[in-house]
């Protein structure tokens, strides 16, 4: 990844903290994006250990003019922009039928919303590049994982693996790769919280939850977030090169579509 600048969001905490360090220790300089700021440099800064250059920025993917200044700070100071990891994502545990318009609003504002508008926005810098890479990080979720937080959460999450082709598709001319990453199960702050909602409601440990949930995994585990940093370093490397339009899980062999 030397040479490279990749703009990670949702950067502050769990995957994408990990997905920044990961590229920075391959090489990339990094620019960490979060709706949290104080998170955001403490990303930036654990990144420049590994000798690149690091920049941190406060930036909710929810709103499209904090979309478009992110990726103008992120070009004016390093040049130009070569990859864009999509990460930031909201959940919450909830029942279908417990799911208000309030919960639709802000899982797709942030989720789906926010993850086409960062693709639009990176791919139009890449386009005056000659090319670039798009990882966005979706869900097993998406693809009917029955375990999901939620069914707001599940819907937003295929949104992104239907978008995540259709770009392909349209970008791979301009010499834009766009691909996904499918997390499972995945120890993280957010899904932290998202154990002990489901603990409170279902009366039980969140030890008692994570079992729950870990049991079907036929390799054992959940995931690190290091397990999908992994994944999402080599899509936006060379070896990735002629791969596009692909969603790839990485949950232990828990779902296998």
């Amino acid at each position: 990844m030397k040479n490279n600048t990749v703009l990670v969001t949702g950067a502050g905490n769990g995957i994408g903290a990990a997905i920044a360090n990961a590229m920075a220790e391959a090489g990339a300089d990094v620019i960490a994006a979060d709706i949290d700021e104080t998170s955001a440099k403490a990303s930036a800064e654990a990144a420049a250990t590994h000798g690149g250059r690091t920049l941190a920025l406060q930036a909710d993917c929810g709103d499209v003019a904090s979309i478009d200044a992110m990726v103008d700070s992120a070009v004016a100071t390093f040049g130009k922009l070569d990859v864009i990891v999509n990460n930031a994502g909201v959940t919450r545990a909830a029942y279908i039928m417990d799911l208000t318009e309030e919960d639709w609003d802000r899982m797709h504002r942030v989720n789906a919303k926010g993850v086409f508008f960062c693709l639009q926005r990176a791919a139009r810098q890449m386009i005056d590049q000659g090319g670039g890479r798009i990882v966005n990080i979706a869900s097993i979720a998406g693809r009917g994982f029955k375990g999901t937080s939620n069914a707001a959460y599940a819907a937003s999450k295929g949104a992104v693996i239907a978008l995540t082709k259709t770009a392909a598709q349209q970008l791979g001319p301009h010499n834009i790769n766009v691909n996904a990453v499918c997390p499972g199960v995945t120890l993280t702050p957010l899904v932290d919280k998202m154990l002990i909602d489901r603990a409170e409601q279902e009366n039980t440990t969140v030890e008692d939850v994570l079992a729950d949930l870990s049991r079907p995994i036929p390799i054992g585990r959940p995931n690190t977030p290091e397990d999908i940093a992994a994944l999402a370093v080599f899509l936006a490397g060379p070896g990735a090169r002629n791969i596009t339009g692909q969603a790839y899980n990485v949950d232990g062999g828990l779902i296998t579509s």
